[in-house]
């Protein structure tokens, strides 16, 4: 008997010995879309060097992954520009906080019966996502592309009541935003997220009829965390190896230059 007390009592100190070396504040989830997927397993083998374990949780839409991180299902997200994130958070009241930038992931107009805007028709159809935020940043690419024109002061944050001219009377058709590359064959032009379309099979720097330049200057992509657990170690850690120069190499080769590295500052992301 006291053979078996003594085995029980030494798996009980095995057990706790472990789980202060490591053990669940040392395993970080993260939840992101697709085509995030491939930089998330990158990053998981490096900090595996310093004894941080990443689950990776792929979401199919835009709506779930705040709210996982909100409920503490997930410790981060990496989905969702500094724009989207700070529209969705008022909307929902969430105590989510940014902890870092990654990458510029330009929008993209895509047609399949177009090679250029110039040659959308009048009357044409052009599909939008119907996120607000989306919707709105894809309206100011249409009018970068010289579509349309928006009211003096547009945010970036609304539909197409903020159109003030349209010449062509486009009809702009609202898309659940993981539904635009569905769309391409019934309508004269797609607008799509980068992620979107790379999950779709397209390079957005070679298939997109008409790409963001400047414009995207307020989508760049973010990760998130909750609000006071943005100083913990282990997030911060996950951070600065996202933002050392062979991810910036992995991220370019990866996507071939569609997406763009861009780290910043938390000050300089609330800026935007």
């Amino acid at each position: 008997m006291k053979k078996i007390v003594s085995a029980i009592t030494s798996i009980i100190a095995l057990s706790t010995l472990l789980t202060a070396c490591g053990g669940d504040e040392d395993t970080i989830t993260v939840g992101v879309n697709g085509s995030g997927i491939p930089v998330w397993e990158y990053i998981a083998d490096k900090v595996e060097n310093e004894g941080i374990t990443i689950d990776i949780m792929e979401f199919d839409d835009y709506v779930r992954p705040n709210m996982a991180l909100a409920d503490g299902e997930i410790d981060i997200n990496a989905f969702q520009t500094i724009s989207y994130f700070e529209n969705f958070i008022n909307e929902h009241s969430l105590d989510l906080v940014p902890i870092a930038s990654t990458y510029l992931a330009p929008m993209g107009m895509y047609s399949e019966k177009h090679p250029s805007p110039n040659e959308i028709p009048e009357g044409g159809q052009v599909a939008v996502p119907q996120e607000e935020t989306n919707q709105g940043r894809a309206l100011l690419l249409l009018e970068a592309a010289e579509l349309i024109e928006l009211e003096e002061g547009f945010d970036g944050v609304g539909g197409a009541e903020n159109i003030v001219s349209n010449p062509l009377n486009l009809e702009i058709v609202e898309v659940v935003a993981a539904q635009t590359p569905r769309v391409l064959p019934d309508v004269d032009a797609s607008i799509i997220n980068n992620g979107v379309a790379v999950e779709a099979g397209f390079t957005p720097v070679q298939d997109a009829i008409f790409i963001e330049d400047d414009t995207a200057e307020p989508y760049i992509n973010i990760i998130a965390t909750q609000s006071g657990r943005e100083d913990e170690e282990v997030l911060q850690t996950i951070v600065e190896l996202y933002q050392e120069d062979d991810t910036i190499e992995f991220i370019r080769d990866t996507y071939n230059d569609s997406l763009v590295p861009v780290f910043i500052s938390v000050d300089e992301l609330q800026d935007y």
